[in-house]
């Protein structure tokens, strides 16, 4: 079963260089463990565009977050885990490496 963790940035900076050579033995990790699908760090909100194509109208672009808030979607991992114990405890590992907290939900 595939896991998105999500990690949450709820501090201000970026990742140290010490977080960041963490991160990348975690990733090492996964790999070598055969738990890695895919992970990527994304740009701060304020890059983001919002895209609302719902009505019958032309398309609305809004610059900036769906949501306004402290904290916002840093980065994330899919992973690969035969259940949910598992995927909870490379979350906690990923979570240790980036300083950061993380949230797991499986994919349906």
């Amino acid at each position: 079963m595939q896991y998105l963790v999500s990690v949450i940035f709820d501090s201000p900076g970026l990742a140290t260089p010490e977080e960041m050579a963490a991160i990348d033995v975690f990733n090492d990790r996964l790999q070598a463990d055969g738990h890695w699908v895919f992970a990527g760090g994304l740009a701060a909100p304020a890059s983001a565009t919002v895209v609302d194509n719902r009505g019958d109208g032309e398309a609305l672009f809004t610059d900036g977050p769906f949501v306004e808030s402290k904290e916002f979607l840093a980065g994330f991992w899919v992973m690969e885990a035969p259940d949910l114990d598992v995927a909870l405890k490379l979350a906690a590992d990923g979570s240790k490496a980036c300083n950061r907290k993380v949230e797991v939900r499986p994919f349906l």
